[in-house]
C-alpha cells in the first residue's frame, strides 16, 4: 500500500506528487513549530509548482475539516459508549482537545491530500 507510485505514498510521506522524490514540507514533522507549515515552492526534484494558483491550498481546508469531523464524531461516540455518566460538555472539551492535538497532523495531511487530487504520478 505504501509502495513508491502510489497516492498513499505520497500522501502519508509527504513527497512530491508527481515524481514522488521531492519533500512537500521543509520539515516532515508538524510538531517542529519553528518551521511548521513551511512549504517548498517547487519540488526539488521535478521542479513541480506546488501552489499551482493563488488560493490553491484554501480547498485543503475541506480536506482538513472533513478529516476532523470523521475523528471527532467516532471519539464523541466512543465516549458516550464507556463513560456512561460523562456530561456533554465534559465530551465536547475532551474532543476538542484532542483536535487541537491534531491539527498539525490534519493540516500537513490535508495539503498532501489536496495536492494528490490535482496531480498524478510520473515515473
Amino acid at each position: 500500500m505504501l509502495t513508491k507510485g502510489s497516492k498513499a505514498y505520497s500522501i502519508f510521506k509527504m513527497k512530491c506528487p508527481r515524481c514522488h522524490d521531492g519533500d512537500i514540507f521543509f520539515n516532515a514533522n508538524p510538531y517542529v513549530f519553528s518551521k511548521f507549515g513551511k512549504m517548498h515552492d517547487r519540488c526539488p526534484v521535478c521542479d513541480l509548482k506546488y501552489d499551482m494558483e493563488p488560493g490553491f491550498f484554501l480547498g485543503a481546508m475541506y480536506v482538513s475539516y472533513g478529516m476532523a469531523v470523521a475523528i471527532a464524531l467516532p471519539s464523541a461516540l466512543i465516549l458516550s459508549i464507556i463513560f456512561d455518566d460523562l456530561k456533554l460538555y465534559q465530551a465536547i472539551m475532551i474532543v476538542l482537545a484532542e483536535i487541537v492535538v491534531l491539527m498539525p497532523i490534519l493540516y500537513y495531511l490535508s495539503r498532501s491530500i489536496w495536492l494528490n487530487i490535482f496531480v498524478a504520478y510520473r515515473k
